[in-house]
């Protein structure tokens, strides 16, 4: 009898153990959600010397996608910091950073590009890091326009980009400008003054416009919708009369742009807010480089990547984007 009990007791306490148990699993489920690290918490790990910590709180984010996540471990790849030091790794994360259309990603990924000798790849990367002012981006492009390499041969271009450079502190831009005194004349360097001061200023609205997107992206994204009160009803007016001989003819249809076609696409940029991609197609769809291209919204994560499609090559979407890059604006090719 005595022995039946405690058989049933031993059951009882198992029982209560077990459910205990899947109790203390079920509370500790939260905790281990709430544990999730962001990506600025891996930057102050990073801040602290502890690099190993700050690589493996990116690395699950740039798994997922996160576009900050990815640069940053880029960054300590090109380093060797908590990670060996790999050039290639950090090519391939720069380069998925600014499909993602970070823009330090793409500055770095334009410069790792040229270094590895994919100059024309990396060509719209580094017009388009000149644009924003890069000095680096500035230096190889004066070069490459005073040897017409890639570019245009353009003398005083050259000159101009490179004493841009030489501005921003650049040693080997000073080197350079002392080998073009040898053969730009004086006239071509007095003209340049007045490029570089026209440049200067269009990086100069290039970054401001820029921080202005990223900053007003960042306020709408977090921003509470607010209901817009109903606009009060109108009085109905009377349709005006119009004579058969005042009635004006109908203008005749403008020009259909043949659609294009091709797996080739140029990003022209990434934002938090869709409403913002759609406000950047208005202004450029009238560009003669994207006439006849379809826009493509593509949702990544929490982003919304704007493209232009329909480019039949990758030298052909260069070619648009190195135009864009003139006027100011951000591109990067891709594929489908």
């Amino acid at each position: 009898m005595d022995r039946g009990r405690r058989q049933r007791n031993g059951k009882a306490v198992k029982t209560i153990h077990a459910m205990t148990a899947l109790v203390l699993l079920t509370l500790a489920a939260p905790v281990a959600q709430a544990a999730t690290h962001s990506v600025k918490d891996g930057v102050d790990a990073w801040s602290n010397g502890d690099y190993a910590a700050a690589v493996r709180t990116w690395e699950p984010l740039a798994q997922k996608g996160d576009a900050d996540a990815l640069f940053n471990l880029a960054q300590a790849y090109k380093l060797g910091r908590g990670v060996p030091l790999d050039l290639s790794s950090a090519e391939r994360l720069y380069g998925q950073a600014a499909e993602k259309g970070h823009v330090q990603a793409a500055d770095a990924y334009g410069l790792l590009l040229f270094q590895e000798g994919e100059r024309e790849r990396a060509l719209p990367y580094l017009q388009a890091s000149a644009a924003r002012g890069d000095p680096r981006a500035m230096y190889i492009l004066g070069v490459a326009h005073f040897n017409g390499d890639l570019v245009a041969k353009d003398w005083v271009r050259a000159y101009a980009l490179a004493s841009l450079a030489r501005q921003a502190g650049l040693p080997q831009a000073a080197e350079a400008l002392a080998r073009m005194d040898e053969h730009v004349p004086l006239a071509d360097r007095q003209k340049s003054v007045v490029v570089a001061e026209q440049i200067s200023a269009q990086a100069q609205a290039n970054r401001e416009r820029l921080n202005t997107a990223v900053e007003l992206d960042t306020r709408l994204a977090q921003a509470e919708p607010v209901a817009r009160p109903p606009s009060p009803p109108r009085s109905p007016k009377p349709a005006p009369q119009v004579t058969a001989a005042a009635k004006p003819k109908e203008p005749p249809a403008p020009p259909v742009a043949k659609k294009a076609s091709g797996a080739w696409r140029v990003q022209l940029g990434a934002f938090a807010v869709a409403g913002n991609a759609e406000t950047l197609w208005s202004r450029l769809k009238g560009r003669p480089e994207l006439a006849g291209h379809a826009r493509a919204l593509v949702r990544v994560g929490k982003l919304t990547k704007l493209q232009a499609t329909g480019f039949a090559s990758r030298a052909e979407a260069s070619a648009a984007c190195a135009r864009l890059s003139a006027g100011g604006f951000t591109c990067l090719p891709s594929r489908d």
